[in-house]
């Protein structure tokens, strides 16, 4: 009787184990209203990793057959809007803001890579060719909003009220540079303007913003948003991918704001990865995308403001990718030359110019005059050239401060090394610029 028992409890047990796997492995009709079937052929699976339709024979699903993420464009290149309800209605004011700040970083851009040619600076990056999807998202955001840039981001600083003072202050590393002097030329940040200090690791901002937005998510009311930029190059990188996964697995208010412009240093994007670009890989980590012309500051606004609603109200993550084209050498340390024919550049530096669009729309307006934007333009130049005059003359930081602002209090072993320094320095000062530095 034992065994018999034994038995009859064993059988009942896989029953019940055999019904509960096909309640898990299928869907059934009854869940939409139907009667209840037993066949699980036509059910939909529900395995933990992943939830999809059965089917009777093997099926291959090769990339060229998933449709590619569309491109959203609202203004054609002679500056034309071709479907009036996408007009993101902006006033003369923010539009000439939105142009003048572009003609501003571009003219700063042109004069500080010179300045790095003449050697008195040591490093520059340009941003020539992406001037809209910085200005036109900076402008979609809030200001509260926190950014994490990668270093190619200068005009939302711009956008945010980043003076030219600040910018040339921290390429020539100054005393009045608000990072003291301890970053490369172009790694700014802002506390004041919310905009985290760049750093030069490729990719590390991407999971420390998914970060951030995970803290602001678990603020009560919470109304910011972080976006993170990043090139599709830093995109392949191991920090990108993890960043992706925890924004959607932690269901993150964070916009993964992609600068997709084709080449990563010397690398072209056909070179780089295979697939549908940055915003194709959304789908796969279970997060919403965007893609849209990022020579087109109205379609990256729009694009910007739709996606920060939706984060925000949501609590998800969303992958943005701007499509454009870099003009310049990746660096001063760079010569795109010898990796891409000039006549290439032509129709990018015309034609597709970001810059040139939006002069086609405001002409159209009635909004431009040529005359008071040269004199801008002259203004600007004059404004740069005279405040890299200045900063050149301002001594650097005290070298003691590199001792500093790394712990609330300076704890012991840092006091040994600063007097270890200060005593080599007395014994060698001749051999040290002392003059150059705050005292």
């Amino acid at each position: 009787m034992s065994l018999l028992r034994s038995a009859s409890v064993l059988a009942g047990r896989l029953a019940s184990r055999n019904q509960l796997a096909l309640k898990c492995l299928t869907t059934t009709r009854a869940i939409h209203g139907e009667a209840q079937s037993s066949e699980p052929a036509t059910g939909l699976a529900k395995f933990p990793g992943a939830q999809a339709a059965f089917v009777g024979k093997p099926t291959l699903v090769l990339p060229e057959h998933v449709e590619s993420v569309p491109i959203y464009r609202v203004m054609n290149a002679e500056g034309v809007i071709e479907d009036a309800s996408q007009d993101p209605g902006l006033s003369r004011e923010v539009v000439h803001k939105m142009f003048r700040d572009m003609v501003l970083l571009n003219t700063m851009d042109k004069i500080l890579y010179e300045s790095q040619r003449q050697g008195r600076i040591s490093f520059y990056m340009t941003n020539f060719g992406e001037e809209a999807s910085h200005i036109g998202s900076a402008a979609a955001l809030s200001p509260e909003d926190w950014v994490y840039g990668q270093y190619r981001e200068a005009g939302v600083l711009v956008w945010r009220g980043f003076t030219i003072s600040d910018f040339i202050n921290q390429c020539y590393g100054n005393r009045e540079d608000e990072g003291k002097g301890r970053q490369m030329p172009v790694h700014y940040g802002s506390k004041k303007l919310n905009f985290v200090t760049i750093s030069s690791p490729l990719g590390t901002q991407i999971p420390q913003a998914v970060g951030a937005a995970y803290a602001f998510k678990r603020q009560p009311d919470n109304q910011r948003v972080v976006i993170t930029y990043f090139g599709e190059g830093a995109a392949s990188e191991g920090d990108a991918h993890a960043a992706f996964n925890f924004a959607a697995t932690l269901d993150c208010p964070v916009m993964l704001f992609c600068r997709n412009n084709g080449f990563a240093i010397s690398t072209p994007s056909k070179e780089q990865y295979r697939g549908d670009g940055i915003a194709g890989r959304a789908a796969g980590y279970g997060i919403a995308a965007l893609r849209f012309d990022g020579t087109d500051i109205f379609a990256v606004y729009n694009a910007t403001k739709m996606a920060r609603e939706y984060v925000l109200k949501n609590n998800k993550p969303i992958v943005m990718e701007a499509m454009q084209y870099r003009i310049s050498h990746h660096s001063t340390s760079d010569d795109s030359t010898a990796y891409r024919p000039a006549e290439d550049l032509e129709i990018w530096n015309t034609t597709e110019h970001p810059i040139s669009k939006l002069k086609n729309f405001m002409k159209q307006r009635g909004w431009f005059d040529e005359a008071a934007e040269g004199a801008h333009v002259k203004a600007i130049r004059k404004q740069v050239l005279a405040q890299i005059n200045q900063s050149e003359k301002i001594p650097k930081a005290d070298w003691r401060e590199t001792f500093q602002d790394v712990y609330h209090e300076m704890p012991q072993h840092l006091r040994d090394q600063m007097k270890q320094m200060e005593e080599h320095i007395e014994k060698h000062k001749e051999h040290y610029p002392l003059k150059d530095f705050k005292n």
